[in-house]
Parts: structure tokens; C-alpha cells; sequence
């Protein structure tokens, strides 16, 4: 526990838990070496990493599931905590509503004391009166301090937060999915207030609405939270400290999810720049010792040793691990396709008596990337299943421009031979690609060494639905068609497929919960919402921007309605001006430029003239030393003085010159 006093008074720092140098491997497999952290009370923190890195090992640690080889897990006495694996388990024979109310039983206890006092003190007197009183007195201070009296509306808000309905509360949890027990779970663990809770995926199986719920909920929780989540807006949102896993190993940065980001790069980049300065000053110690040597003059040897030691004393860094080196998707259009690439026309689509949209029409030309988003069950992708010809629409009709050839990725995926190896799957479908390729286009969807030989029928469906995405990243379709490309994937492989589609120069709709991912990848949003679309002309930031607007405007037409426009930057004043600018700064660059390249001549040159001029001296030398040996001359006092001057002459020269030489050589 920690405390720290300021001038202006006391501060009080609790730190909430303590983990000093975790270490954990399974069998030959380093999971977690020497992994220290701190979370203090009301600090919201993410832990991050790539799939396998050891995150969940490591929260499992934290709450006593596991044993660590090495290191302390220490929590502060008194706190609780609160953990939402991501399969907790719920009791299947209540209500959901009766689920959630069990959080609540102790001030539901209470509450049944104070009626029981209640009916007691109608018919008491005297001193069992007056027992009674404090008693009821008692149990009232207790529930008042549990805020008992709003507990049934707090349970009501968050299932309505989670995105269950009224017509929900009485459904039993036995009768619901995997993903709306996981939410029932997570209700329970917001529901109890610990003083840290601990959430592995929270925003799986949650729709936007929900987490924009949960960001705001997490945001005002008194208490502190720990997050494993792929979700990186979310991240953004709520982390202002980020632990990363990588490689066994554990850094802490301050701030949020793209603080994190911008840092971990700047770290790559410096660390990278780093190895590389060092291995070229290496290099040109080693060509400037050989350079020494080769002059074979004691002076120049004794110089060449000197830098020799020097250099045997350098601490050589290890070469950066460049995570993403091999991880790069190229897509690639096979044919041009025209302009008008997809044009929908008063589609209209119902279930029974449920309508899930009705007389929607929109347009989308070559090289747009759009995102379909809304609430879960809004028929997102029942529209992408009738562009698909997979079901038919009611009523309207759609039609594809010249050459569209289309690339659909659903999450059943049908195109997935099941009795195949993961490899004989990509490579029988690209034959022309080598085994390197395709190791390296299945590693960007977290398929490693033996992994490739898995066959199709023993994947789990999220890895089917990497195996589907790997495939048509390959393909040559110039029209992709995307039902949540981001499921199941990593933060490292969601950043390989963003660069990738937006390098891609066909055209993209997809459907995505993934704010993040919209956000970087998204032209224009088409919102699902109220059986009709709503069009954003931007990403998702625009979207948020402009959506209360949007929706008064559709509320106050009930009609479709459009922001933005493609030419909106031309009314930005500040654009008049950014020609000129970059020009300036363009020359800036140039003269720079030129003014090194004329620095590096000069320098090359002075050096060359410099070499020269060594080699001319050490070879007149070499001819003085022939000449004063010569036994003719050795008679000639006169000749030897002036051979002997010339030879010192020289030897001083020669040592000016190597001075100069080492100092041209450093530059």
C-alpha cells in the first residue's frame, strides 16, 4: 500500500496489486519471464499483446488459477476482485433478470429484515419496540450505504446498457447463446462493484450501442479495471496505462491505446536506427583499421591496434525483431472494373413479420471503401447474403457494373474444403506460390509452424474464418464483400489486413463492428439503422460527429439523408494556401539537399587526394630507403644528408597526412 503527501494536503495512493517478476513456461515454452506491474486504486489499464503472447496465462495467474514458476502476485488487503473469463460460467436455471439479481442478495436480505421490522413494530411495545427501532434503524443505515433503494433501477440499466430488451429479463439463461451468457456474466461482474474487475474480451458478442454503453460505464466505475482487448477504440477509450506482453517480457506505457502505439514505434524505429548506425560504424572501423594496416608504418599499425581494442570494447545490440517483416497482404485486382460498381434500388427485406429493411437504395463506385454498421439484428448481413445472390429480396433489385468480379467472405465459409491441411488449402488454390509464401500469408492470420498441417474439419470457427480471409486476400476479385473480417483476429493481424485493403485499388463493403478498423479503413458508413440507411461521408469519428444530426434529420423527414461531400476540402480556406507551402518546403529539401551532396563530393574527393598523396610519399620512401642502401652512394656524405632530410621530411608529412586521413575517414 502507498501514500503520498503533497503540500496542498494529503494524497492517498492505493495500490491495488502487485505483480514482481512473473515467470511461467509450459514444458519447453516460455510464456511470461520476469513480468512486473502495478495497478493502483481507479486506474484503468490494458494488457496487450499478440495472440499467444500470454495474457490470459497471465490474469489466470493473477486470480489464483495458476501457479507461477517464479514471482509474487500481492493484492491489497481488504480489496476484491472481480474476473470475466471468457467462458464464465452462469447458473442456467434463472431468469436473466434473476441472474443479475443475485448480486444483489445480500441487500435483498436486508431489505426483507426491514419489512420483517416493519410488521414487528406494528404490534411491539415498550423495550421490544425500542430493540426493534434500532435494529430497523440499523438495517436501513446498511441498505441506504449499498444504495439499496435504486438497486432494482441499476440492475434494469446495465441489462438495458448489455442490450437485452424488457422481453428478455424472463428468458431463461439456459435457452441463450454463448455470447449472451458471456454478457449475463459480465452484467453480474459490473453489478458487484469490486474494487478491481478484470475483463478478457469484454466487447465480444457486444454490439456498438453496448460498448459505447460499457466505455461509459468502465470511464465513471469507481474502481479499478484491468482489460484484455482486441478491440483498440475501446482501448482508446478507457486505458490510461497500456502493459504489453511481448515475447515473454513486459513494458508499461503511459497513456492510452494510440499513445501506446506512436511509442511503441518511435521505440521501434529509434532501436532499429540504433542497430543499424552501430553495425555501419562497425563497418567502417573494420575498412579503417584494414585502411591502416595497410600503410605498414609502425605509427599506422599502432594506430590500427588502438582502434582494434576500441572496437572489441563495444557492446554490439542484438538486431531488432521486426514482428511484421514477413506479415504483409498484397491485394491485387486482377482486371479493371468500371466505374459504376454496385447500384441498389428500393431492396426491401422482412422475416416473417419482422422487417429488417425497407425501399433502400444506394450506389458505390470503383475504389470506395464502405462500412455497413448498426445494431445486431438489423440485417446487416442479410443485405451482404442478397448482393451475394445466397437469399433473395422481397421486393427491389440490384445490379453489377462492367467487369465487377466479386470476392465475398462470409462467416460460414462455404469456400473451405474441410478434409484438406490448412497449406494444401492456399497452396492447391495458388500453385504458383512458394511454401515461404504460404507460411508467411498464414502466419499474418496467426498460423505458425505446425499449425499449417491442421486439417480444415479440426479448426475452431474463428480459425476457419482466418483460413476464409487468408484465401480471398489472394484472390483476384476487384469487388470485396466483407461479413466481419475482424473477428477472431489479433491487433497485429487486424494492422496487416488494414494496410492492406487500404493499399487495395478495387472496391470494398463490408460490414464490421470493429470501430478501429472503420475508422482507417472506411471512405463512407452506411448506418442500418430504423429499416432504412443512413449515409456518413467519412469514417467513423465523422460518423460520431454527425450523427445526432443525421438521426434528427431522418426523424424529422423519415427519410434517407446524406452528409458531407467529396469536394469538402476545397472549402477549407486553409487548402488555398497548402500549394505554396509545400512548394517552399519542397526547394527547402532540395538546396538541403544539394548542399550534402556537394559536402559528400568534397569530402570524397579531399580523401582520394589525401590517399594519394600517401601512396606517392610511401612509395618516394621505399626509393630513398633503395638508394641510401646502395653501396655507390654510401661514400657520398653530401648525398646521404640530403637523401636522410628528405626522409624525415616525408616521415613528418606522412604523419600529417594520416591524421588528416583518420579525421576525413571519420566525417
Amino acid at each position: 500500500m502507498l501514500e503520498r503527501n503533497e503540500l496542498c494536503g494529503k494524497v492517498r495512493i492505493t495500490m491495488i496489486l502487485s505483480c514482481q517478476n512473473i515467470s511461467k513456461a509450459f514444458a519447453d515454452n516460455q510464456v511470461l519471464q520476469n513480468v512486473s506491474f502495478h495497478i493502483e486504486d481507479n486506474e484503468k489499464a490494458a494488457i496487450v499483446g499478440i495472440n499467444g503472447a500470454g495474457k490470459t496465462t497471465l490474469l489466470r495467474i493473477i486470480m489464483g488459477e495458476l501457479t507461477a514458476d517464479e514471482g509474487i502476485v500481492t493484492v491489497s488487503r481488504d480489496k476484491t476482485i472481480g474476473y470475466l473469463a471468457q467462458n464464465s460460467a452462469v447458473d442456467t436455471a434463472n431468469t436473466i433478470y434473476e441472474e443479475l439479481l443475485s448480486v444483489k442478495k445480500e441487500l435483498i436480505a436486508l431489505e426483507q429484515r426491514m419489512r420483517d421490522c416493519e410488521c414487528s413494530m406494528k404490534h411491539a411495545e415498550g423495550a421490544e419496540l425500542e430493540s426493534l427501532m434500532k435494529q430497523y434503524a440499523a438495517f436501513t443505515h446498511a441498505f441506504e450505504a449499498g444504495d439499496g433503494y435504486a438497486y432494482k433501477s441499476e440492475v434494469i440499466g446495465v441489462l438495458k446498457g448489455l442490450g437485452f430488451t424488457e422481453a428478455d429479463f424472463d428468458r431463461y439463461v439456459s435457452t441463450l447463446s454463448g455470447g449472451q451468457k458471456t454478457r449475463v456474466a459480465l452484467g453480474k461482474l459490473l453489478l458487484a462493484k469490486s474494487d478491481l474487475i478484470i475483463l478478457d474480451e469484454p466487447t465480444n458478442h457486444l454490439d456498438m450501442n453496448s460498448i459505447a454503453w460499457l466505455e461509459t460505464y468502465l470511464l465513471n466505475y469507481k474502481g479499478a479495471v484491468i482489460i484484455v482487448s482486441h478491440d483498440r477504440f475501446f482501448l482508446d477509450r478507457i486505458a490510461g496505462k497500456v502493459i504489453e506482453i511481448d515475447q515473454t517480457k513486459a513494458t508499461t506505457f503511459m497513456g492510452n491505446y494510440s499513445d501506446y502505439a506512436k511509442k511503441k514505434e518511435q521505440l521501434r524505429i529509434a532501436a532499429w536506427n540504433a542497430y543499424v548506425n552501430q553495425q555501419r560504424e562497425i563497418k567502417h572501423q573494420e575498412e579503417v583499421i584494414e585502411k591502416l594496416r595497410s600503410f605498414n608504418r609502425e605509427k599506422s599499425i599502432k594506430r590500427a591496434e588502438s582502434r582494434e581494442k576500441m572496437l572489441q570494447k563495444v557492446e554490439v545490440l542484438d538486431k531488432p525483431t521486426e514482428t511484421r517483416a514477413d506479415m504483409k497482404l498484397t491485394l491485387t485486382p486482377y482486371t479493371l472494373s468500371g466505374n459504376d460498381v454496385l447500384t441498389v434500388e428500393h431492396l426491401s427485406k422482412a422475416f416473417d413479420k419482422q422487417v429488417l429493411f425497407q425501399d433502400i437504395s444506394f450506389e458505390l463506385k470503383r475504389g470506395e471503401h464502405v462500412a455497413i454498421i448498426g445494431d445486431n439484428g438489423t440485417g446487416k448481413t442479410t443485405l451482404l447474403k442478397i448482393l451475394n445472390d445466397l437469399l433473395a429480396p422481397d421486393s427491389g433489385s440490384f445490379r453489377l457494373g462492367t467487369n465487377v468480379e466479386i470476392g465475398y467472405y462470409d462467416q460460414e465459409h462455404h469456400v473451405l474444403h474441410p478434409e484438406k491441411t490448412l497449406f494444401d488449402e492456399i497452396s492447391d488454390e495458388y500453385p504458383y506460390l512458394t511454401n515461404t509464401e504460404i507460411r508467411n500469408v498464414l502466419a499474418a492470420f496467426l498460423f505458425t509452424g505446425e499449425d499449417v498441417f491442421k486439417r480444415i474439419q479440426d479448426l475452431s470457427g474463428g480459425e476457419r474464418g482466418r483460413v476464409s480471409l487468408a484465401k480471398l486476400m489472394l484472390g483476384n476479385a476487384n469487388f470485396l464483400i466483407l461479413d466481419e473480417p475482424t473477428n477472431h483476429l489479433d491487433i497485429l493481424s487486424k494492422e496487416i489486413l488494414e494496410d492492406a485493403i487500404n493499399a487495395y485499388e478495387g472496391t470494398v463493403l463490408y460490414v464490421s463492428h470493429d470501430r478501429y478498423f472503420i475508422n482507417k479503413t472506411a471512405h463512407r458508413i452506411l448506418d442500418l439503422t430504423s429499416r432504412t440507411l443512413v449515409n456518413y461521408i467519412g469514417n467513423y469519428d465523422y460518423y460520431l460527429e454527425k450523427r445526432e444530426t443525421q438521426m434528427a434529420a431522418l426523424a424529422r423527414t423519415g427519410a434517407m439523408a446524406s452528409i458531407g461531400t467529396t469536394g469538402a476540402a476545397s472549402d477549407n480556406p486553409s487548402s488555398h494556401s497548402k500549394p505554396a507551402a509545400e512548394a517552399s518546403v519542397v526547394k527547402q529539401d532540395w538546396k538541403a539537399q544539394k548542399e550534402e551532396q556537394a559536402r559528400i563530393r568534397k569530402r570524397e574527393n579531399d580523401l582520394r587526394k589525401c590517399e594519394e598523396e600517401i601512396s606517392r610519399l610511401e612509395e618516394r620512401r621505399h626509393e630513398i630507403d633503395l638508394e641510401m642502401s646502395d653501396p655507390a652512394i654510401g661514400t657520398q656524405v653530401l648525398k646521404l644528408q640530403d637523401l636522410s632530410r628528405e626522409q624525415a621530411d616525408i616521415d613528418s608529412r606522412l604523419e600529417t597526412l594520416y591524421e588528416t586521413w583518420e579525421t576525413l575517414a571519420e566525417e
